[in-house]
């Protein structure tokens, strides 16, 4: 389909509300309706913006000079996507008029376009609306934008520690909005990650805490053992003493846990790793995979376990 048509009237519209900026900063404009003329240019910059998105136009260059020079001047962010600097000049200019959630919201805009073209340009859009967003106390808000900018280093920039931090971020304003069940979302990333990082005593930390909430809660006390299962494979990969102490704390904590496959299965484990019985080892967690399939954490943290005794074979299977 040809979109030649929208970004011609997207650009027309730049070029307009462009015009409408440089008269409301002139002296006689900002005597006759300077506000109302900026309120105009960010209606034709989100306008404009909306239909660089129609017209699939994320990573072409912006044709409106004064968008790039204004947001090369006070953004920094080059030429991204044709959607994201609309939506940026409309956000910059809703922040002159004091408009701080029109400006957060058109920000978040800019980041979302810029994800398809520029993922560092997103980020630094998030952030900034981050920054709004917080300084009204809207931390809920903030706390899920956080949550995107850590995906965004997840998936495009694959900075596993700024992941982390963004994560940690979020759930520490989930926390303090008593979003509890959010807040564990995030944290489980964390824990995760850590223990892939084999950063053991951060991920164990969380994976214990959670499993304590999660143990005196009717509906989520099914998962606990979850949670006490990889906090026990992250002590095993520190110390095989540890990680037996650390199970019978977790029994002892939630007797339910001792009846679980997962305890069962680190108890077998625990047994073939002192006897250095690489066979029983591997035999134990394949009985266990043909009924719940291992997932690429499991696999990876029951890995390094094997690695650490006498004999080694490359893989599980």
């Amino acid at each position: 389909m040809d979109n030649t048509g929208k970004e011609k009237e997207a650009m027309a519209l730049m070029a307009e509300a462009e015009k409408k900026v440089k008269s409301s900063q002139s002296f006689f404009g900002s005597l006759f309706g300077g506000s109302s003329k900026m309120e105009e240019a960010c209606d034709m910059y989100g306008r404009a913006a909306n239909m660089f998105k129609m017209a699939k136009n994320w990573s072409g260059m912006c044709h409106a000079s004064f968008t790039a020079y204004m947001l090369l001047q006070m953004f920094d962010s080059g030429f991204g996507s044709a959607a994201g600097n609309a939506f940026s000049q409309a956000a910059l200019l809703h922040l002159q008029m004091q408009n701080k959630h029109d400006a957060a919201t058109n920000f978040i805009d800019a980041g979302n376009a810029f994800k398809k073209a520029d993922p560092q340009e997103a980020i630094n859009c998030l952030n900034r609306a981050i920054e709004i967003y917080t300084d009204m106390g809207r931390f809920t808000i903030a706390a899920k934008h956080h949550v995107t900018i850590a995906e965004i280093y997840e998936t495009e920039l694959v900075d596993i520690d700024k992941a982390i931090a963004h994560y940690e971020q979020a759930a520490d304003y989930y926390k303090g909005e008593e979003s509890i069940s959010s807040a564990n979302k995030c944290l489980l990333k964390v824990a995760s990650y850590a223990a892939q990082l084999e950063q053991y005593p951060k991920a164990i930390e969380i994976y214990e805490q959670i499993g304590t909430h999660a143990m005196d809660s009717t509906l989520l006390k099914y998962s606990a053992k979850d949670y006490f299962f990889k906090a026990a494979l992250c002590h095993f990969c520190v110390d095989m003493l540890n990680a037996k102490l650390a199970l019978q704390k977790y029994e002892e904590m939630f007797p339910a846990f001792s009846d679980s496959r997962e305890c069962k299965l680190v108890k077998k484990l625990l047994d073939a790793f002192e006897e250095q019985n690489v066979d029983a080892y591997t035999d134990s967690v394949k009985e266990y995979d043909t009924i719940s399939r291992l997932d690429q954490w499991l696999t990876t943290m029951l890995l390094r376990i094997k690695k650490t005794m006498r004999e080694d074979d490359s893989d599980l299977r």
